[in-house]
């Protein structure tokens, strides 16, 4: 059993909760049953290290069990370890180790999608978890991360994605000129969420057609050369009087309202 919460191994998994030692090693953080439950499901292969309690282990034998079949076995702690080595107050007696696995650009747009994600300088990672989260339940093909957008692998993403980071690729590190100019290629459209764009109302239905939304910074939007890349900008109207959108719903609104345009046709 792991009980010292200031050994070295404790150490440099706690380490992951910062993104040079992210870069570094190539892993990242999962806490809670959750998230270990997904990446078991879903992308066990990446899966490094499972550290738990035996209470646990005992509670979600389902977790137990996919990690044997995985051939990994889950290394005890105490609580105290767990504490030590979570970003979170309460991780809930479980927290792993995973390898990232982003995709490129270029697997994204050969296999022909419909519906892509693009957030360019997305900064908060509740947001972009969120939309992460949104894209996966409206069946998009995949998100990509363009400019400064925060690292997919922060915790505070992760958490957030509640399991859909491990349900949909990923694609991180890439120029939106280049997402613009693969996603032409493979006969997807490029929209752009912006304030300035056309009414909603009025575009909504050129989102049959395969679709590359782009969403901006929360605070300033998308810049006005990454707006001009776009085919086409369009913008949610506000009916209230609110003053705008947080990010993550508007994006989960077009988004959804593009799955529904696809579906219908």
């Amino acid at each position: 059993m792991l009980e010292n919460p200031r050994s070295p191994r404790v150490r440099a998994v706690a380490k992951l909760t910062k993104r040079s030692a992210r870069r570094e090693t190539g892993l990242y953080l999962l806490e809670g049953p959750q998230a270990a439950r997904e990446a078991l499901a879903h992308q066990p292969n990446t899966l490094v290290e499972v550290f738990a309690t035996s209470a646990a282990l005992e509670k979600h034998a389902d977790i137990r069990e996919a990690a044997a079949a995985a051939q990994i076995d889950p290394i005890l702690t105490t609580d105290a370890v767990l504490d030590a080595m979570a970003d979170t107050v309460t991780p809930q007696g479980i927290v792993a180790v995973a390898r990232q696995a982003p995709t490129s650009i270029r697997e994204v747009f050969a296999s022909g999608p419909r519906l892509v994600a693009v957030c360019e300088e997305v900064r908060d990672p509740g947001n972009l978890g969120t939309i992460i989260r949104a894209a996966d339940a409206v069946g998009a093909d995949a998100v990509i991360l363009t400019g400064n957008t925060v690292d997919p692998y922060h915790p505070k993403v992760v958490r957030s994605t509640t399991g859909s980071l491990f349900h949909l690729p990923i694609a991180v590190g890439a120029h939106l000129e280049n997402v613009v100019r693969l996603a032409h290629e493979a006969g997807v459209r490029v929209v752009a969420a912006d304030v300035g764009g056309e009414d909603f109302l009025d575009s909504r239905d050129l989102l049959a057609e395969p679709t590359a939304w782009v969403f901006g910074n929360e605070a300033r939007g998308l810049r006005e050369d990454a707006v001009s890349l776009a085919d086409v900008s369009m913008r949610l109207p506000i009916y209230g009087r609110a003053e705008s959108l947080n990010l993550a719903t508007a994006a989960s609104v077009c988004l959804y309202e593009t799955a529904f345009a696809q579906r219908a046709k």
